[in-house]
């Protein structure tokens, strides 16, 4: 039941965003940035791993690490669109992205870093 629920609360919030940015952009993209995903998922881990504090710090700071490369998608993806159709530029800026968590996680792992 819980799994159902967890489906339910997730499609809802995918489906809010998208209503609210038909409507405006800017409050879609508010919400959208919003780290409701990850309170979410955070959520979950508490109550089903009896509140293990460590996974839930682990996942905490790897979001914040990840976070950063996926940045590259949001500003590459809206050049795109300039000079390439939709399925070009999301192609482009998501190839750009994975490789951005690439050197993420080798250049973090230059400093003994693992994620």
């Amino acid at each position: 039941m819980l799994y159902v629920v967890k489906i339910l609360i997730s499609a809802t919030l995918i489906v809010l965003i998208s209503e609210l940015a038909k409507k405006s952009a800017h409050l879609g993209a508010i919400v959208g940035s919003l780290p409701l995903v990850s309170l979410i998922a955070i959520t979950w881990m508490f109550y089903e791993s009896n509140g293990d504090i460590k996974r839930m710090q682990d996942y905490s700071i790897g979001v914040f690490w990840y976070v950063l490369p996926s940045l590259v998608f949001f500003l590459l993806f809206p050049a795109c669109l300039n000079k390439l159709p939709f399925w070009g530029s999301m192609l482009i800026a998501s190839a750009a992205t994975f490789l951005a968590y690439l050197a993420m996680v080798w250049g973090l792992g230059k400093f003994g870093m693992k994620l």
